[in-house]
């Protein structure tokens, strides 16, 4: 995993600073009460924050659903949002939160997994497994998920009332958090939670190794977990969360979607998004960094 030069606070903080990339002129609406937001990007290398705001703003045009993104790249001291804040109905991208509340509890009282959370753990990721998940659930329970997400700074998250863990309310900025908890050394989870989570993620099945990893380099090993949910309102709700490490590569994306017509709409635009990203970041090996842009 790469250095990291700037943190992710800071990465935040320069965000909110302003030190971030307009949307292309002309672009904006008239009334500034109706303008949707914008991408807003940072680096450290120059030029990439404005090809990246340029390519995810292009990846989501005249696209129908609502879609949330947050990518942070360690090796080129990178960050990108949009609507880092806003709620979805989190499917089945929860598991990666049950995962880390199981595995964070089990090191807070000194202990492995047993045999049966393990198992249980291993279907929930890998195979997306919606009955072996309400089993961990019920197990650790809202109150112990909660101070989870408390302790890793996921203050927007809101676990789904009366078991439904798939109405859990997420936002991509906690969801980035969440990777970057897994993807690099904390106080949270330590080294061996950590690798355990990396490895099951990189296990999930093929037919749901969609989203994040279109495009990606084959130098980088991918680590994924997907959601997908229709509802009367809002329609489609697929979700794509990602992490790239290995052969030089050390970041991570976060895709939310909802108000897809269909499921192959929001696949499409978590794909169209994660190229964008991956071309960008595949192209910015190499550059000096000298600077935020």
């Amino acid at each position: 995993m790469g250095h990291i030069r700037m943190g992710w606070r800071g990465l935040a903080a320069a965000l909110v600073a302003g030190t971030v990339v307009p949307l292309a002129a002309g672009a904006a609406a008239t009334d500034a009460h109706a303008a949707p937001p914008r991408v807003r990007c940072s680096s450290e290398k120059t030029g990439l924050a404005t090809k990246l705001q340029r390519d995810i703003t292009a990846a989501l045009r005249g696209r129908t659903g609502l879609t949330a993104v947050s990518l942070h790249d360690r090796t080129t001291g990178t960050v990108c949002e949009l609507r880092a804040d806003q709620r979805f109905d989190s499917a089945s991208t929860v598991k990666v939160t049950v995962l880390a509340t199981l595995l964070w509890d089990a090191e807070k009282q000194v202990r492995r997994l047993t045999e049966r959370e393990a198992d249980l753990a291993f279907d929930m990721i890998t195979k997306s497994d919606n009955k072996a998940t309400t089993v961990l659930w019920k197990q650790l329970g809202a109150a112990k998920v909660s101070r989870f997400l408390s302790a890793a700074g996921m203050t927007r998250t809101v676990p789904g009332g009366d078991g439904h863990w798939g109405l859990t309310q997420i936002t991509a900025g906690d969801e980035q958090r969440l990777l970057d908890l897994i993807t690099a050394r904390n106080d949270v989870l330590g080294d061996s939670a950590r690798a355990y989570a990396l490895r099951l993620m990189n296990e999930v099945v093929p037919a749901q190794r969609w989203g994040t990893p279109a495009g990606a380099p084959p130098s980088a090993v991918p680590h994924v977990k997907n959601g997908w949910l229709s509802r009367a309102t809002d329609g489609w709700r697929v979700h794509g969360l990602g992490a790239f490490l290995g052969g030089g590569h050390d970041y991570s994306i976060t895709v939310l979607t909802h108000g897809n017509r269909t499921m192959a709409a929001g696949v499409e635009t978590t794909e169209a998004v994660a190229r964008a990203i991956h071309s960008n970041l595949g192209s910015a090996g190499g550059a000096e960094k000298t600077g935020t842009d």
